[in-house]
C-alpha cells in the first residue's frame, strides 16, 4: 500500500470543515464524471478489492438491520419492486486518507459524507505505518485521532477512539469528523455507498 499511495489534490467548496484543497487522500474509485478526480488509482483499488467486496457485504447487512429497526418502508418498497428484500450496493467513492500532525493533514473536521448524497459510509482504521516510525511514535495513546459524531439535534457529541481494524458504519447525513492527531501517521479507508 505504501508504494502505491499517491495523494491527489482535489478542490471542494470548503463546507463547514472549511477545507477547500484536500491533498491527503488517494482515490481508488470515483463518482460518475470523474468527481472528485479523473485519475483513480486502479492499482491500489485492485490491491484492496477483496477488502472492498467484504465491506460491501458488511454494509448491506448493517443497512438492512438499520432500516429494519428504524424504518421498514425501505424493505417494503424493495418487496414491491420485486427484489424480495435483496439489497445491492454501489460504491460511489472509495479513498484512502493518510493523517499526519502536519498542518492541513491532522483531521477532517465536522462534515457530512458526500454532502448527503450517499446512503451510508464505511470507515476502516488501517494498520499504521510502522516501517517509517517506531511503535512509540505511532502510538496514539493521548495523541488524538478517532471519530466524533453528533446526534441529529447536535446536542450530544459521541467520540470513538478507533484502533487498527475497527470498522465504523455511518448512516446518511450524519455529522461527524476524523479527530485531529498530534503525532504519528494514521490511515483510513473510506467508502461512500448508495443502495440500488
Amino acid at each position: 500500500m505504501l508504494d502505491l499511495f499517491s495523494p491527489q489534490k482535489v478542490v471542494y467548496n470548503g463546507g463547514i470543515a472549511n477545507v477547500k484543497e484536500w491533498k491527503i487522500s488517494c482515490y481508488l474509485e470515483v463518482m460518475s464524471g470523474g468527481v472528485p478526480t479523473t485519475n483513480p488509482n486502479l492499482e491500489l483499488r485492485d490491491l484492496f478489492l477483496p477488502l472492498l467486496e467484504t465491506c460491501d457485504k458488511l454494509f448491506i447487512e448493517w443497512y438492512r438491520q438499520q432500516k429494519a429497526c428504524n424504518n421498514n418502508s425501505v424493505m417494503k418498497k424493495m418487496k414491491v419492486n420485486g427484489n424480495d428484500g435483496e439489497l445491492k450496493v454501489n460504491r460511489l467513492m472509495t479513498f484512502i486518507t493518510r493523517y499526519t500532525p502536519n498542518p492541513g493533514e491532522q483531521a477532517l473536521l465536522k462534515h457530512i459524507d458526500g454532502a448527503g448524497k450517499v446512503d451510508g459510509s464505511v470507515v476502516i482504521a488501517l494498520p499504521m505505518d510502522r516501517w517509517s516510525s517506531t511503535l512509540e511514535v505511532n502510538s496514539f495513546d493521548g495523541h488524538g485521532g478517532g471519530l466524533t459524531f453528533w446526534d441529529g439535534r447536535g446536542r450530544q457529541e459521541i467520540h470513538y477512539d478507533t484502533r487498527v481494524g475497527d470498522v465504523c458504519f455511518i448512516d446518511r447525513a450524519v455529522w461527524h469528523q476524523a479527530d485531529p492527531i498530534t503525532k504519528g501517521t494514521r490511515w483510513a479507508l473510506v467508502i461512500f455507498y448508495t443502495i440500488q
